[in-house]
């Protein structure tokens, strides 16, 4: 009985590795899409803000503010 009890916990100890390999490897993968999407959110704000100096700069020459 040694020899089966043996097998069984050298499967279980595989079974929790591979499992925890998984985890592992989720949490990169989610990692990877967050930080996607926060480099989208950066980018999508950086050309809000650029759309919304040029709408400035354009409503301020209109206006004859050359200055700006």
């Amino acid at each position: 009985m040694g020899f089966i009890e043996d097998a069984k916990e050298t499967a279980e100890t595989a079974g929790r590795k591979i499992q925890d390999a998984w985890e592992d490897t989720t949490d990169k993968i989610g990692d990877k899409v967050d930080a996607a999407k926060a480099d989208a959110n950066v980018k999508k704000a950086e050309a809000e803000r650029e759309s919304v100096e040029t709408r400035n700069d354009v409503k301020a020459h209109l206006r004859g503010d050359d200055d700006a």
